[in-house]
């Protein structure tokens, strides 16, 4: 019975949204014919274009050395769960390197039988699989930690993104090298400027990794890591390494730069937490939010985007009254397991000022915490893993802004 009163009070709200719409115009429609065209369209191009009415672009962070940089999905522009490839975050340590795919190696050598050295055409002859994971910068979020937070979606949850991956299991290439019993860790390593290099156990290296050589369909983009890329499913973005070209099997961690004096939590009593590989459950509200306006009063959908690094999200709430209730959001399907997951909810929205937030549950039963609990436990030394509940504020013109504006 519950169920059918919020179907019939959505129903109805709907219908009132759109009677504006209904009895038609006539001229209108007439005006609008005399515009269409009477030639045929743009002729077909070598690379698909998008309308040049779409506006959504990635925004790139201020810095003195670009190539330095990064850049951050407008999640508050997406549908569904798939990043396009033209919209997935970046995070470069030196720049692009412009690669031949022809001439790129993958060497696998260390605590091996049989060290190898296999081309991109070797590769892709291999076994492939196609997986959709997310990738998220453990420095996403980063800013929320202050409690200030950013103004909109982009900006605070952008350094993540989602994609269907096509590569070659790791445990196969490892199988063939003949890795060794007590090989417990591997350095993987990239082909750019500054050697880009994490440890990696080899436990989760023989699970869900992937060499990657294609996303969504198309080749990884040179910004992806082109030719080869490695994807780690639900564990720390920079893990991820691009450009991949070595892996280095040990019995020991390699204690990288990027894993030591960089990618760890300097906790409030002046301890560094090391390798904390995986991003906990999280999730934004991408509509409304910040730097967007509902249109008037009534029928408003919310939606957005959760994701876990240690499994499938089971559960999303929401609240509109700054967290006194919450109210189970519908998860659309398919769910995966360290992907993102769309979530919707309907919501009248009665023209006053309202708190609206989402929290996760992943199937490990971890329920995505607010700031304040990750403080107290963690301080705020790190700008490292913030997965917190996030807050958007609509105003009574129907502007949304981040809480603290």
């Amino acid at each position: 019975m519950e169920a059918r009163r919020r179907f019939l009070g959505v129903t109805t709200a709907l219908a009132g949204a759109l009677a504006g719409c209904s009895g038609g115009n006539t001229q209108q429609a007439a005006a609008d014919a005399d515009t269409e065209p009477s030639l045929l369209g743009k002729v077909p191009s070598d690379y698909g274009n998008r309308s040049p009415h779409e506006k959504s672009k990635r925004t790139y962070a201020d810095s003195k050395t670009p190539q330095a940089g990064s850049s951050r999905t407008p999640l508050q522009d997406s549908y569904g769960i798939i990043t396009p490839n033209s919209l997935h975050f970046e995070r470069h340590h030196a720049g692009v390197p412009e690669i031949d795919p022809a001439k790129h190696t993958l060497l696998v050598h260390g605590m091996v039988d049989r060290p190898l050295v296999l081309s991109v055409a070797d590769i892709k002859r291999l076994p492939s699989v196609s997986k959709v994971y997310f990738v998220e910068c453990s420095g996403n979020s980063g800013g929320e930690w202050s409690g200030k937070g950013a103004p909109d979606a982009q900006r605070s949850h952008g350094l993540a993104s989602c994609s269907e991956w096509t590569g070659v299991p790791l445990s196969l290439i490892l199988s063939e090298a003949g890795i060794r019993k007590d090989a417990r860790w591997l350095l993987a390593e990239g082909a750019d400027a500054c050697k880009m290099a994490r440890s990696i156990p080899v436990e989760k290296a023989v699970g869900d990794t992937l060499v990657a050589y294609a996303q969504n369909g198309e080749a990884i983009r040179p910004e992806q890591g082109y030719p080869l890329r490695l994807i780690v499913p639900g564990w720390e973005g920079n893990i991820n390494v691009k450009w991949l070209h070595r892996i280095h099997a040990a019995e020991e961690p390699f204690y990288t730069k990027d894993e030591t004096s960089k990618y760890t939590d300097l906790m409030a009593d002046g301890k560094a937490r090391i390798f904390t590989f995986d991003m906990d459950a999280k999730s934004v509200i991408t509509a409304p939010s910040g730097g967007q306006k509902i249109a008037g009063k009534g029928f408003q959908e919310i939606t957005g985007l959760a994701w876990s690094g240690r499994g499938r999200i089971e559960k999303v709430e929401v609240t509109t009254d700054g967290g006194k209730t919450w109210t189970a959001a519908q998860l659309q399907e398919p769910r995966f397991p360290r992907a993102f997951t769309r979530f919707r909810m309907p919501w009248t929205w009665d023209g006053s000022e309202a708190s609206l937030a989402c929290r996760a549950t992943d199937e490990s039963g971890y329920v995505q915490p607010p700031r304040q609990v990750l403080v107290e436990a963690r301080g705020l030394n790190s700008n490292y893993h913030c997965n917190a509940i996030k807050f958007w504020k609509v105003q009574a013109d129907g502007s949304v802004t981040n809480v603290e504006a």
